[in-house]
């Protein structure tokens, strides 16, 4: 219970890692505000999960509705004292068969609302002069990964944005870091047939989101005085 006492918003947590990670740190002792764009989702995960579970419906795409985040989330929390930006959109295949209203929405959601949303979160931060930022990359962010140069770049970007901007904040006491997942069972893996989930699963191929959460939890219980950057977490069965 090292959270106790603290206010977390997680994006893009009605599934997957986001809903991982703000379950995590609710059981942790947080007061966590899920965000997603699905209400039933958000509906359930509240009924579910009780008190100590807030929800906020936001369609990060809609630039109001991105804009207005913040705003929102103080109107149910006094302030944030971690943020995790989840939320995001998965787009592989070759570049040449690439929508471009595809691309538009990947990059939109993968590195602006990402931006944006740290931005407009930061400075309640300054002025408490404390705060965790985690966002969630990818192992794509670290090797150019050919079957999918959209996402990759996308994610190469978020890297960068987490580098610097921790070297604007830390002097306020906030604290930047990513996770870079290797492939995690999640709804990027819809596509996959059932019986290679489970091969790929007993090879030790695949990563699931309560592990990533794990992971999440280990950086923000460090001291204060350590910042985990740059946490790559790969299957052991992994090419790589």
């Amino acid at each position: 219970m090292f959270l106790q006492g603290k206010y977390a918003a997680v994006t893009g947590a009605a599934s997957g890692i986001g809903y991982a990670s703000a379950k995590a740190m609710l059981n942790a002792g947080a007061k966590v505000v899920f965000i997603d764009k699905d209400a039933h989702k958000l509906s359930q995960i509240q009924q579910k999960l009780g008190e100590q579970c807030l929800t906020l419906v936001a369609d990060l795409l809609d630039r109001q509705q991105c804009a207005d985040l913040t705003n929102n989330l103080l109107k149910l929390v006094p302030h944030i004292d971690i943020f995790h930006a989840n939320a995001g959109l998965y787009l592989g295949g070759d570049l040449i068969d690439a929508e471009l209203d595809a691309i538009d929405r990947m990059l939109e959601l993968n590195i602006n609302v990402v931006m944006k949303n740290i931005r407009s979160i930061l400075p309640q931060m300054i002025a408490r002069g404390a705060g965790d930022i985690v966002v969630t990359s990818s192992l794509a962010a670290h090797y150019p990964t050919p079957w999918e140069p959209v996402y990759a770049s996308s994610k190469w970007a978020v890297d960068c944005f987490v580098q610097t901007t921790r070297r604007q904040v830390f002097k306020h006491g906030i604290r930047v870091g990513a996770i870079s997942p290797g492939p995690v069972v999640t709804g990027l893996l819809k596509d996959w047939p059932e019986d290679k989930l489970e091969e790929q699963r007993a090879l030790g191929g695949l990563i699931e989101p309560d592990e990533i959460a794990e992971v999440i939890l280990f950086a923000l219980s460090r001291p204060r005085h350590i910042t985990l950057r740059d946490v790559i977490v790969m299957p052991s069965h992994f090419d790589l």
